[in-house]
């Protein structure tokens, strides 16, 4: 249900390459959590973790404008996340939306498998 792939760059570089192909290809960074802070704030050391909140307007609305798809907004927006591990590496993870949305079928796979692909394609230069 999750995918992750190695970056070819650190995690600030993956963070803000990642930020800007979205941006280019439309999409809307809503928010961007830098969890370990979070953690540390709560006296916690963890290794960086980002998690990326983004949208296409164009697509979430063509789900969110009908009631009988609204259930599945819990899946909005969709999330990247970056991280590093221990031996170094970072790693961007995400939901494999396209495989999740054929339970739903209808406007909602069809979304969501395009939202999918969509940033597929835009991670794929970014990683290995």
């Amino acid at each position: 249900m999750f995918i992750k792939s190695e970056s070819r760059y650190n995690i600030i570089e993956s963070a803000s390459k990642i930020e800007s192909a979205l941006t280019e290809a439309n999409w809307k960074i809503m928010h961007v959590h830098h969890l370990h802070n979070s953690l540390k704030n709560h006296g916690y050391e963890v290794l960086p973790v980002i998690v990326m909140e983004v949208c296409r307007p164009d697509y979430s609305v063509r789900m969110l404008s009908l009631d009988n798809e609204r259930i599945y907004s819990s899946l909005m927006p969709c999330r990247l996340s970056i991280f590093k591990t221990s031996d170094g590496k970072t790693w961007i993870s995400r939901m494999n939306s396209g495989a999740l949305a054929k339970e739903a079928g209808g406007v909602t796979e069809e979304v969501m498998t395009l939202a999918f692909e969509e940033i597929e394609k835009i991670l794929a230069p970014l990683t290995k």
